[in-house]
């Protein structure tokens, strides 16, 4: 390497190189994207009239179901769409590729699930609904919104977060219902770590990125490369994990709720049912895979070389463990490691970010929380007016 020569530079991909059709993945996932919307819609309306059922024949064991039915459509639905997040850069860079990347992540997905109950606790305290039937109708509603907001930004290939959708969902419908919302634990468990958490990202990646550039100045490049190709499987592997940590215990914590509100637990522990139910649920969705979120954050926001990818990897893994073991937040695994890939990609410059594509990114992320807010509001007012 020269003396003038950006030594970001050559750990950059030439873009053209990797150019390639689409993936069987990609055009599984086009093909399938209109009987999703008519799942949905069809989900809507039958939880919708069940619900409205339920509230009329004193139905509750048939409605508990129901919503940890609907719950674990959310977790299967967060697996497929929060799934890229944890493997787009191992992908896009050729460390693994998309078949084995995606075994890999639905097993340290199940494996992360299994790890820890903290985040499930702070998630069944946000709100405190009403007790029976009319508490499950809540909780439904705010299921409903959150996967109607995931699959609206999957359908459009943005990575929002599938935990502030379900959080956004819950304390709309809520707020519809005149539910009690803790508010203090919205806004030190949610609101500040949705602000917090991708700041740390991208300040600890652009860091880790200048030390990797800093130790192998003098390195031969394809050598480099190649042995950060297999940093990234580990740095992958424990991303996923910390996805699985994270992301299954919110849905555990609604069902908790669901099952609090009927008086089937006290909400001091998390059933290991639930917990085995909602790992597999993750873990399965996590298979099908997220091929259009992973285009976008493998290459659409920054063009990513394996140190860069290893370096957003490994500085995303650690904040999704401290958060959950140590602030007990339910932190989006979106936004840290979309957020550690800019930090990443910005050692080499700034106009290598396409802020463009992260603006987009950022609108979908404050949009989250209000728009599966309203959406399950909506769907509790349906529900009620029918009833």
């Amino acid at each position: 390497m020269s003396a003038g020569e950006d030594p970001g530079s050559t750990l950059v991909r030439d873009p053209s190189a990797d150019a390639d059709p689409p993936t069987l993945g990609e055009q599984a996932t086009r093909r399938v994207s209109g009987r999703a919307w008519l799942l949905l819609l069809a989900g809507i309306v039958l939880v919708m009239v069940a619900g409205a059922l339920g509230l009329r024949s004193d139905a509750q064991m048939a409605v508990l179901v129901l919503v940890i039915v609907v719950s674990l459509v959310f977790d299967y639905t967060n697996g497929f769409h929060d799934a890229a997040n944890a493997i787009a850069t191992a992908v896009s860079t050729r460390a693994l590729t998309p078949r084995v990347a995606l075994g890999m992540a639905a097993l340290m997905n199940m494996l992360g699930a299994l790890l820890g109950v903290q985040v499930a606790k702070t998630i069944s305290e946000v709100i405190t609904p009403p007790s029976g039937l009319h508490g499950l109708t809540v909780i439904a509603a705010g299921v409903l919104g959150a996967i109607t907001w995931n699959l609206i930004t999957w359908y459009f290939g943005l990575p929002s977060s599938s935990s502030h959708a379900l959080i956004g969902g819950v304390v709309g419908a809520g707020l519809a219902s005149s539910s009690f919302v803790n508010w203090s634990s919205v806004v030190d468990k949610v609101v500040v770590p949705m602000v917090v958490s991708p700041v740390v990202g991208f300040v600890l990646a652009y860091l880790a990125m200048v030390a990797i550039l800093w130790i192998f100045r003098r390195a031969q490049p394809s050598r480099v490369v190649r042995r950060f190709r297999i940093a990234q499987t580990l740095s992958a592997a424990s991303l996923a994990l910390g996805h699985g940590l994270q992301d299954a215990q919110k849905t555990m914590g609604v069902i908790v709720l669901a099952l609090v509100t009927t008086g089937h637990a006290t909400g001091n522990s998390v059933p290991l049912w639930v917990i085995v139910s909602c790992a597999g649920a993750l873990s399965l969705g996590t298979y099908a895979g997220g091929w259009r979120i992973m285009r976008t954050l493998g290459r659409k926001v920054i063009e990513v070389d394996p140190p860069k990818g290893f370096a957003a990897e490994a500085t995303a893994s650690i904040v999704l463990y401290v958060t959950a073991y140590f602030w007990h937040a339910p932190i989006s695994t979106t936004h840290t490691i979309t957020s550690a890939i800019m930090g990443a990609g910005a050692t080499k410059r700034l106009s290598a970010v396409r802020w463009g594509m992260a603006g987009n990114i950022v609108m979908a992320w404050v949009l989250t929380l209000p728009a599966a807010a309203i959406v399950a509001a909506v769907v509790y007012w349906v529900v009620h007016f029918w009833a």
